[in-house]
């Protein structure tokens, strides 16, 4: 009599046929391959040098930015000046001969790395793929997307609310009045790279919630346990950056709070699951 294989447990012959050695060639290939698609995009970033530095690097610090436009007309209707954010545009200064030159090179690299991230994600999502069973390849599938989608809200967000404010808080601190700042051009990049590709990555709490739920390192009753610290650092950090007024500290906490409640939600489901499959 035939014997029965169960289909969604079984791997793709490619896995069973493919040897260490070749293994690590398929992930050179794979990386090769991402790195040329970072290559060609830092390059095409490096060409448009004007349309960047102008409309995205040093745009935040003007008043005529988006963001700090809406929270200004905002203040206004709500008679507090409080929000009206970067409406004096500061100086940055290079004390670098080759500051200007090296920036140029890393805006680059980093603008190619982020746009490229989704199709690194893809090139990693087709190494994993032949090692992996046809669940395993669904659930992993959606976390690649998820991953992909997770960063680029989070750069977004970074970028559009947290580097504004960011931006006005330090330029506007004061430890006397008989200083003035000065602000160097790296460390100015050095704050919009870093805010950006940071929130960028906290906005991948949820997926990492979900592996650690998966492997039951991380439980819904330890998340919820957790909760009101949770809520307590968001608001205590959103304090930090954004002017001394409730609505902008709720502006930057609401979204951080989101993506725990999000991540709680992730880790009972997860649970429930495990508990069906044991």
């Amino acid at each position: 009599m035939p014997e029965t294989v169960n289909v969604s447990n079984k791997r793709p012959d490619k896995e069973k046929e493919m040897t260490f050695v070749e293994h690590l060639d398929d992930l050179r290939g794979h990386i090769i391959r991402s790195l040329i698609a970072v290559f060609i995009l830092a390059i095409v970033a490096f060409l448009f040098k004007d349309f960047i530095f102008n409309n995205i690097i040093l745009h935040p610090k003007d008043p005529d930015f988006i963001t700090n436009k809406l929270l200004c007309a905002f203040s206004k209707k709500i008679n507090s000046e409080a929000l009206c954010i970067n409406q004096t545009p500061f100086t940055i200064i290079n004390i670098d001969m080759a500051g200007q030159f090296k920036a140029h090179i890393l805006v680059s690299f980093i603008i190619g790395i982020m746009v490229a991230f989704p199709y690194i994600m893809w090139q990693l999502w087709h190494f994993l793929k032949p090692a992996l069973r046809i669940r395993e390849k669904i659930s992993i599938r959606g976390t690649m997307l998820a991953i992909s989608l997770l960063f680029a809200i989070g750069v977004l967000f970074g970028y559009f609310m947290i580097v504004p404010l960011t931006l006005n808080f330090l330029n506007t601190y004061q430890v006397s009045s008989q200083i003035t700042n000065q602000i160097n051009f790296q460390s100015y990049l050095s704050v919009i790279i870093t805010l950006s590709f940071s929130t960028g990555l906290v906005f991948e709490l949820p997926v990492l919630i979900y592996f650690l739920s998966k492997i039951g390192i991380v439980t819904p009753y330890f998340l919820k346990k957790q909760r009101k610290k949770a809520i307590v650092f968001s608001f205590i950090a959103a304090g930090i950056i954004t002017p001394p007024d409730a609505f902008s500290q709720v502006l930057v906490a609401l979204p951080l709070i989101g993506l725990y409640e999000v991540s709680i939600w992730i880790s009972s489901y997860v649970s429930k699951r495990r508990v069906i499959e044991l």
